[in-house]
């Protein structure tokens, strides 16, 4: 999962360094995730996993890392499985 969302934040993150050079614990929006670019991210998150992002996971802490996109896709993911 971590490999897609690396592969998202590239795409649509237009961070001014390398993802890959980025820990999965590191602050995205302290190396260059801007609001926009973030629901940018999101809306490929969305396409990439086939969720939807409920509003109230729709904040700066559910992006605000590689680990915390990570979880926060799983959290929806899980509540999927379940319905």
């Amino acid at each position: 999962m971590n490999e897609t969302i690396r592969g998202l934040v590239t795409k649509f993150g237009g961070l001014p360094v390398a993802v890959d050079q980025i820990a999965d614990d590191a602050d995205l929006y302290s190396a260059g995730l801007s609001s926009f670019a973030s629901v940018q991210l999101m809306l490929g998150l969305e396409d990439a996993f086939d969720v939807e992002f409920p509003d109230t996971l729709l904040n700066r802490k559910s992006f605000s890392s590689i680990n915390a996109i990570a979880a926060t896709l799983t959290q929806i993911l899980d509540k999927r499985d379940v319905a």
